[in-house]
């Protein structure tokens, strides 16, 4: 081979091996990184503003440089109950919290968080969001009734929320009249058709309003959160299980302009991020919240018990007459029609899943005394 044509062999070997990197080197964007601001509804310390956390973390480790939230604690743009608005008007770019927030605006707005206790468990509306017609309705509400520039995910499936704290025992339900109580959603109506004078305030306001004597119970989420809110400092009895808000889940919201400007990629990044983030507060809280309940009990005196039978009850013949009254109110478009149909497609779904689910399962409370209530 002469050196000419060994200066052209060695060329064209360099230059299909050029082809070859090129072809094998990854396509990436060198668009500029887009910048959210995402404020929570939740206090700083609060295990909630670590689960708004969790999620903004996926989507900037899945963003791919491309996409960046950052997250914001309650009140550092704008108050809890204000993050709807400031999202609308587009003075935030996204917020994490709960929809019966806004249930003054609307009251179905609370269908979407704090249900009548036809559901089994959180799990089983998230299911019906997604794949039972609610994530429509959600939209209709957002959308073609209030006219609202978000869109929302509805993530993280709750625990039943306990009856709440207490400065005396609670033992049947006329105890309950005159009490002036913390609650948000529907729940509110529900007390109030108990007797109670129901008071609303964010998370961060609850604790000094026990603590001052401004009410005389109330009730947050779960002994994660309530512990470092520092409820076992202020009352000592602290009741579990309750049907006013049996189950419900979180809120993530975005401005839709801001939302919908988005590649299709990020925005996928953004709702699959809301999925992961559900499954994995789902197995966090496991751990968090039932070692915060034994810590609670154990190391801080606190009275744990159960929600006395005839409570319940009393609960359960105070939604009936909740339900019907928000159902048949047609005067009111905050209720009446809209709010049956969200309720009607519940019900729907949780005929048929609620009572595979009974039927399917079997008793986690016979193995359970099976292994561990052993004398």
């Amino acid at each position: 081979m002469t050196d000419a044509n060994r200066r052209g062999f060695l060329k064209a070997g360099a230059v299909t091996a050029a082809g070859a990197a090129v072809l094998a080197t990854p396509s990436v964007s060198r668009a500029q990184t887009t910048t959210l601001r995402f404020q929570s509804t939740w206090p700083q310390r609060d295990i909630f503003h670590e689960f708004a956390q969790d999620f903004v973390s996926r989507v900037n480790a899945m963003g791919g440089g491309r996409l960046r939230l950052e997250l914001l604690a309650a009140g550092a743009v704008v108050g809890a109950f204000q993050v709807l608005d400031a999202v609308h008007s587009g003075t935030l770019d996204g917020g994490h919290g709960v929809s019966a927030y806004w249930f003054g605006r609307n009251r179905a707005f609370s269908l979407f968080g704090t249900t009548p206790p036809w559901f089994g468990d959180a799990n089983q509306m998230l299911g019906w969001f997604y794949y039972g017609g609610g994530e429509a309705l959600y939209r209709e509400l957002m959308h073609d009734i209030l006219r609202m520039n978000a869109v929302g995910f509805m993530s993280g499936p709750m625990p039943t929320q306990p009856l709440g704290w207490f400065r005396n025992p609670i033992e049947r339900p006329d105890q309950i009249r005159g009490l002036r109580y913390r609650t948000v959603g529907l729940a509110t109506d529900l007390f109030q058709e108990m007797g109670a004078a129901v008071v609303a305030l964010p998370g961060g306001e609850i604790v000094p309003a026990l603590e001052r004597g401004v009410i005389d119970g109330a009730e947050f989420n779960n002994p994660s959160s309530d512990r470092v809110l520092g409820f076992p400092d202020v009352a000592k009895n602290y009741y579990i299980q309750s049907y006013h808000q049996a189950v419900e889940c979180f809120e993530i919201l975005f401005n839709r302009q801001r939302f919908e400007a988005l590649p299709e990629e990020l925005r996928a990044v953004i709702r699959h991020s809301a999925e992961a983030s559900s499954a994995d507060m789902s197995w966090k809280l496991q751990d968090r919240y039932s070692r915060d309940l034994l810590a609670m009990s154990q190391q801080q005196g606190v009275n744990v018990r159960p929600t006395p039978r005839p409570v319940l009850d009393a609960q359960l013949q105070a939604w009936d007459r909740v339900i019907a009254r928000q159902e048949g109110d047609t005067s009111n478009p905050s209720a009446g029609p809209f709010f049956k149909k969200v309720c009607d497609s519940q019900r729907e779904w949780c005929r048929r899943v609620g009572n595979f689910s009974l039927r399917y399962n079997v008793s986690a409370v016979v193995s359970y005394n099976h292994f561990f209530a052993r004398g």
